[in-house]
C-alpha cells in the first residue's frame, strides 16, 4: 500500500496575526495571547484535515519571521543588562516556543477522539559557510515599520532593512533583513523518520531550522581537532585515511522555512525510495493568500489554480516581478525545487481552503510536467 506523507509548512502568519494597527494607524506587534489565539484557529483547520485523511502521514513545519525578530529585538533592548543572543540561538528559542503553541493541536484532536500525537523536534539544518546571502541578506524578520521608522532604525541600530511590500493603501512596509543561506542537509533526519514511522507527527525544521555549518578538522600534534563556536573544541587521535566526523557549529542566519520544508520532503522521498518503499510526498505551503496570482492587486489579477512545474518555473524566470522576494517568491522557488527533486504534488493555499485546493477550486496546485 502506498504511503502518503503530507508536509504542511505554516507561515509566521498562521501563528502571528498580521496587518493589525492601533487607533493611530501604527503597526501592532502581536503579543503572546494574540499569537496563541491565532494558532488555535490554525490548528482547528489542521485537525479538520487530519480527521478527513486519517490514513496519511503528516509533518508540520513553520516559519518564524515575526517571532525570531521579536527575540532578537528583546535581546538588543536588554543589551545593557544581559548578554546578546546570536541568531542561531534565537532560532532555537522560537523552535521550542512555537512548537509548544502549534502542538496544542493535540488538544483539538483529543476533543475529537483522535489519538494522533504531535511533538516538536529541535532541528539543525546545514548550510554552506560561503553562501552568497551572507554578503547580501534577504530574509525578512521582526515587526513591520514605516519607511521613516526603518530609516531611524538603520541609523540608530545599524540594521539592514528593506521594503517588504506595500499595504492596501499603497504605503510601504519595511522590515529588517538577515542572511538566509540555502539549506543543504538536515542533521536530525533519522529522528524525523522515526517519529513518522511511529505515527507521531513531528513539528520540525522550525523557522527553517537552526542554521549550522559543517566543521572541517585541523590536524594538530597528532590529533584531529574540530574547532566550534565559543572556543569549544573536540579532538580524537588522527589516523591517516580515516573519514572525518560529521561535526557542526551554528552560524548567524535564518533559513527560509519553505526551502527547508522542500528539502525535507525530497530527503524523505529519496530515503524511502532507496529502501524500496512505495511512497508519495506532497508539500503544502500555507500562507495568507489564496494561491499564486498574476498581476497581484491589479484590476487584471488572475488566479493560477493548477499549473505544471515547468510552466511555473518559466513564469518565475520570465516574470520575476510577479514573485517578489518578500512575499510569494520564496514559496514559488521552494515548490519548484521540491517538484524537480521527487515531489508528487505541491500546494500553496490557506489552511481553511485545503479541501477546496485538493479539488482545484482554490489555492494553487503544482503538478509534474
Amino acid at each position: 500500500m502506498k504511503k502518503i506523507i503530507r508536509i504542511f509548512a505554516f507561515g509566521g502568519n498562521e501563528v502571528s496575526p498580521v496587518g493589525l494597527k492601533d487607533k493611530n494607524g501604527k503597526q501592532v506587534n502581536p503579543d503572546i495571547p494574540m499569537q496563541w489565539q491565532r494558532t488555535a484557529e490554525t490548528v482547528k483547520n489542521v485537525a479538520n484535515i487530519f480527521e478527513r485523511h486519517p490514513e496519511d502521514y503528516y509533518v508540520l513545519t513553520h516559519g518564524n519571521g515575526p517571532q525570531v525578530g521579536n527575540v532578537l529585538l528583546r535581546s538588543e533592548y536588554a543589551r545593557n543588562f544581559l548578554f546578546p543572543l546570536p541568531l542561531d540561538v534565537c532560532v532555537s528559542d522560537t523552535q521550542g516556543s512555537m512548537a509548544y503553541m502549534i502542538a496544542q493541536v493535540n488538544n483539538e484532536l483529543n476533543i475529537r477522539g483522535i489519538d494522533n500525537i504531535v511533538a516538536g523536534l529541535v532541528t539543525q539544518v546545514v548550510v554552506k559557510q560561503d553562501d552568497p546571502d551572507f554578503k547580501n541578506p534577504s530574509k525578512y524578520i521582526g515587526p513591520s515599520y514605516t519607511r521613516e521608522e526603518a530609516e531611524e532604525r538603520m541609523i540608530k541600530e545599524g540594521w539592514i532593512m528593506k521594503c517588504y511590500k506595500k499595504d492596501s493603501s499603497g504605503a510601504e512596509i519595511w522590515r529588517r533583513v538577515v542572511p538566509s543561506p540555502k539549506p543543504i542537509d538536515i542533521v536530525e533526519i533519522d529522528a524525523i523518520e522515526a517519529m513518522i514511522e511511529k505515527r507521531i507527527i513531528p513539528i520540525t525544521v522550525g523557522g527553517g531550522g537552526i542554521p549550522v555549518k559543517e566543521v572541517q578538522p585541523e590536524i594538530i600534534d597528532g590529533f584531529e581537532v574540530y574547532k566550534c563556536n565559543y572556543g569549544v573544541e573536540y579532538k580524537r587521535a588522527y589516523k591517516s585515511g580515516e573519514k572525518p566526523l560529521k561535526m557542526y557549529t551554528g552560524v548567524e542566519a535564518v533559513i527560509d522555512k519553505d526551502l527547508a520544508s522542500a528539502l525535507l520532503g525530497n530527503m524523505l522521498y529519496n530515503r524511502a525510495k532507496s529502501r524500496g518503499e512505495d511512497v508519495e510526498v506532497t508539500l503544502t505551503i500555507f500562507t495568507g493568500e489564496d494561491g499564486i496570482k498574476i498581476n497581484y492587486q491589479k484590476p487584471d489579477q488572475k488566479d493560477i489554480r493548477v499549473i505544471k512545474v515547468g510552466e511555473l518555473e518559466k513564469l518565475y524566470n520570465d516574470m520575476p516581478s510577479e514573485f517578489p522576494a518578500g512575499s510569494m517568491g520564496p514559496k514559488v522557488k521552494a515548490v519548484i525545487e521540491f517538484m524537480k527533486n521527487g515531489g508528487s504534488k505541491a500546494y500553496i493555499s490557506k489552511t481553511e481552503l485545503f479541501e477546496e485546493t485538493l479539488l482545484g477550486k482554490a489555492g494553487t496546485t503544482v503538478i509534474p510536467n
